[in-house]
C-alpha cells in the first residue's frame, strides 16, 4: 500500500512538472503582436522555404511564413501567406525576394521597397493584399546558367583553337621575334649610351643657337614695332585735317581750275594770235614775192600793174616776157 502511495505521488509530481513545462513553453512562445497578413505569388520555386520561416524587412526580422500552397488564380504559381508586425512600412512599391541563410539551404522571405510609392498597402481584407514577388539572385543565376554554359563552351572552343599546333608555332615565332626585337633594343641602347655625350653637346649647341636666334628675333620685333609706330605717326599726319593728303587734294583742285581757265581763256587767245601770226607771215611772203618780181618798186612805187590775160587792155606785146 505504501509503494502505491509513493508511485501515485511520483506520478502526480511528473504530471505537475509536465503541466508546468507546457505552461512555460506556451508563455515563452506567446506572441502578443498585432500581425498583418499579406500574400506573395511566386512563379519561381521556393526550395528551402518552410512554414514558420522568418520574414525580414531590409534584414530585420518582422514576421513569419504562415502557409505555402498553390495560387488559385494561377496554378503555375506558388502562394505564400506571411504575417508581419506593424513596424515595417508596407507600400505599393514594396517587393519580396527569396533569401538563403548561409550554407544551410534554409530560405526566408526578404522584403524591400523601391521607394516609387508612398501609399500604404492596407491589410485586413480577405483575400489579403498581395506583395509583388521578384526573382532571387539564385533564380536569376539559374535562368542565365544555360547562356553562361554556352558562352563557356564557346570560350573553351576558342581557347582550343588558339592552342592548336599552327597557332603554337606562330606564337613561338612571335616570341622569337620579340626576343630579336629586345636584342635590337639593347644594342640600340648601348649605341645610344656611347653617342649620348655627343648628342648632349650638339643639343646644347642647338639650344644656344636657338637662344641667340630668339634674341635676334626679339630685337627685330622691337624694330618692327618701332617702324610700325613711326609709320602710324606719318599715316596720322597725312590723314589728319590740313595734312598732306588734304593739301594734295587742294593742289589737284587748283590745277584742275587752272586747266579749266586755260581751256576757256588762254587757248582761244593763243589760237587767235597764231592765226594773226600766220596771216602776217602770208603778207610778208607776198611782199617778198612782189619785191622779188619788181625791185624798182622800192624807188618808184608799185604803180599801175598792166592788165593780165583776160583783162581789158591786155596785149601780148604789153605782157611781160
Amino acid at each position: 500500500m505504501e509503494n502505491k502511495s509513493h508511485a501515485l505521488a511520483a506520478g502526480a509530481f511528473v504530471l505537475a512538472m509536465l503541466a508546468l513545462l507546457i505552461g512555460l513553453a506556451v508563455w515563452l512562445t506567446r506572441d502578443n503582436r498585432v500581425l498583418r497578413v499579406y500574400e506573395l505569388s511566386s512563379p519561381e520555386a521556393v526550395t528551402g522555404l518552410q512554414p514558420q520561416a522568418s520574414v525580414r524587412y531590409k534584414g530585420v526580422n518582422v514576421g513569419k511564413v504562415m502557409a505555402i500552397g498553390f495560387d488559385p488564380q494561377n496554378r503555375s504559381h506558388l502562394l505564400i501567406r506571411i504575417a508581419i508586425d506593424e513596424r515595417p512600412p508596407i507600400t505599393h512599391s514594396t517587393f519580396a525576394t527569396l533569401g538563403f541563410q548561409g550554407i544551410t539551404g534554409l530560405a526566408f522571405v526578404q522584403l524591400d521597397d523601391s521607394g516609387e510609392s508612398q501609399e500604404d498597402l492596407v491589410a485586413g481584407t480577405e483575400p489579403p493584399p498581395r506583395i509583388a514577388m521578384r526573382p532571387s539572385l539564385m533564380a536569376k543565376l539559374t535562368d542565365r546558367g544555360e547562356k553562361i554554359l554556352i558562352h563557356l563552351e564557346e570560350s573553351s572552343l576558342r581557347i582550343n583553337q588558339l592552342l592548336s599546333t599552327d597557332h603554337q608555332n606562330k606564337l613561338m615565332s612571335a616570341i622569337g621575334n620579340l626576343g630579336q626585337a629586345a636584342a635590337g633594343i639593347a644594342e640600340l641602347s648601348n649605341h645610344a649610351k656611347k653617342e649620348l655625350p655627343q648628342l648632349v653637346h650638339e643639343a646644347n649647341v642647338t639650344l644656344k643657337t636657338m637662344k641667340e636666334t630668339s634674341v635676334r628675333v626679339g630685337l627685330s620685333a622691337d624694330d618692327a614695332r618701332a617702324s610700325a609706330k613711326a609709320f602710324k605717326v606719318v599715316s596720322d599726319r597725312m590723314t589728319e585735317k590740313g595734312g598732306t593728303l588734304e593739301k594734295m587734294a587742294m593742289a589737284a583742285d587748283v590745277m584742275g581750275a587752272s586747266g579749266q581757265t586755260m581751256n576757256i581763256a588762254t587757248l582761244p587767245r593763243m589760237n587767235r594770235a597764231a592765226e594773226d601770226a600766220a596771216q602776217t607771215a602770208r603778207q610778208v611772203s607776198r611782199a617778198a614775192d612782189t619785191f622779188s618780181d619788181n625791185p624798182q618798186s622800192l624807188l618808184f612805187g608799185i604803180g599801175t600793174l598792166p592788165p593780165g590775160p583776160g583783162e581789158p587792155g591786155f596785149s601780148v606785146m604789153g605782157a611781160k616776157p
